[in-house]
């Protein structure tokens, strides 16, 4: 069954996506600076031009400023004549507003006549719109003021007979340019903006495509493919290469802990199930012979005797079962270990004389000779030992032969145990350490050599085994030495 994945589930949601978040902040970011670019250089462009307005107008003001001149005495020099040229002509020969006036105010604030002409409509328009003249011709710095709607920059001079002489020129040119301007900065940011975000939406989603594969990993794994992974990405920056790497070794753990729990609750269930089948055999026996007892069906002395050592025996297989079970459930559990300095060979010699005793008729060879010292538990490696050798007791003819050996080997102590009996196969050699595996359905527990690998793990050595049909079986232990104290 296919789970929903809640990272989809989330997407369909509308949460706005990392993408469209950089994008907007880039376009953003550049506006604001197309923005404040535009500002500064228009402020900084009409700065330029009205300082060339200002300059012009004080030259012609400086030029009449403090004369004892009077109008008659300009218009009799002809200076009111190439004035009248500049000023009272230029611009006006149509219908658009003239680029500069020239116009003369009386003490009243109108305008009057200049060189013998009346005053033009713009130099009355002028007068009007300058409050007052003589404040004017007293500041040096020019005035903006509007006549018939057209901007200009406006200073005044006194003459020598109080006549104030006010000079106009028209900033409407200016005002034009500027305008234009910022309508050119207006397309040309606009189109900025567009081709940003076109470029930002394209860039962001290339770098985001490995962002993108651990979503669409996660939300297989999540649907129960444990074994995706992130792909590698040509276009990964440096960080998303440190995640994509750090995600795919935590998916291999997550992967490799559900495997293991996975093949632990099976191997837990074969054992439940196995130790059941194990236990239900001698209590179905001794059930039967006590039900039989009950009944009065065991009439005759040697019958109770025969039923109650059949009783015994099942008794003490169960005893043998359970204490096993126990070892195996305390070497699961990574129990402390009493670790001391042992003399493996003497353990391999004491085995040997035990097997003699047991088995007078079988030819037990010991290569242990001296002393060879190993730090560890010396209960655990006499266990090791004793199920080393009852296996090829239970499992060998007595007559086959036994070979036991202790060796240093490097920074290891390595002990064997070697039979030349029937051997294994390779699928029940697979199985041999299995619990409640017994080759061939001989007898026993099944529980020794697990016993044996639990113990020798518990050690952090390692048990390997060499066997084939016809060949016989090798069971070596390797085990650290340590310092010996």
């Amino acid at each position: 069954m296919r789970v929903p994945c809640p990272l989809r589930r989330r997407r369909a949601k509308g949460i706005p996506s990392l993408r469209a978040k950089l994008t907007v902040a880039n376009v953003v970011l550049l506006a604001i600076g197309v923005a404040v670019a535009t500002a500064v250089s228009l402020f900084g462009m009409r700065h330029y031009l009205l300082d060339q307005i200002d300059a012009e107008l004080a030259r012609s003001r400086e030029s009449m400023n403090g004369s004892p001149l009077t109008m008659e005495q300009l218009d009799a020099l002809g200076a009111v004549a190439l004035v009248r040229d500049r000023f009272l002509d230029g611009g006006e020969s149509d219908d658009r507003a003239p680029d500069a006036i020239f116009a003369a105010t009386g003490g009243d604030g109108r305008a009057v006549a200049l060189a013998g002409y009346g005053p033009t409509d713009s130099q009355r328009a002028l007068a009007a719109a300058v409050d007052d003249p003589a404040a004017l011709a007293a500041d040096t710095e020019p005035h903006d003021v509007t006549v018939d709607g057209t901007p200009y920059r406006v200073t005044a001079t006194r003459l020598g007979d109080g006549t104030l002489i006010l000079i106009a020129t028209s900033t409407d040119a200016l005002h034009r340019g500027v305008g234009k301007a910022l309508k050119l900065d207006l397309a040309v940011g606009t189109l900025l903006l567009a081709v940003l975000a076109c470029l930002t939406m394209f860039s962001v989603r290339r770098r985001m495509r490995p962002l993108e594969d651990m979503v669409e990993t996660s939300s297989a794994i999540a649907e129960g493919d444990l074994t995706r992974r992130v792909p590698s990405s040509r276009e990964a920056t440096a960080e998303v290469e440190q995640l994509r790497l750090a995600l795919n070794s935590m998916l291999q753990q997550v992967e490799s802990a559900y495997r293991t729990r996975e093949r632990s609750t099976a191997q837990l269930r074969r054992f439940v199930a196995d130790a059941s089948h194990e236990l239900r055999t001698p209590l179905s026996a001794i059930r039967g012979y006590l039900q039989l007892y009950d009944k009065g069906m065991l009439r005759e002395p040697a019958e109770r005797r025969r039923a109650w050592v059949r009783v015994l025996a099942e008794a003490d297989r169960m005893g043998r079962l359970v204490d096993e079970l126990l070892t195996l459930a305390r070497l699961d559990q990574r129990p402390e270990l009493r670790l001391r300095a042992v003399d493996v060979a003497r353990l391999l010699r004491d085995a040997a004389e035990d097997l003699r005793a047991q088995q007078p008729e079988r030819p037990v060879t010991v290569a242990a000779d001296g002393v060879l010292l190993v730090r560890a538990d010396e209960s655990g490696l006499r266990q090791v030992v004793g199920n080393l050798v009852a296996n090829v007791r239970v499992h060998t003819p007595a007559g086959v032969p036994v070979r036991l050996a202790a060796e240093r080997a490097g920074g290891a102590v390595r002990l064997t145990v070697e039979d030349a009996g029937p051997g294994l196969g390779p699928q029940d050699a697979a199985r041999v350490f299995d619990r409640f595996f017994r080759a061939g359905g001989g007898a026993g527990s099944g529980l020794g050599m697990a016993i044996v690998q639990g113990a020798v793990r518990a050690h952090d050595g390692e048990v390997t085994v060499r066997t084939a049909p016809g060949e016989g079986l090798a069971v070596t232990v390797t085990l650290p030495s340590g310092p010996v104290r």
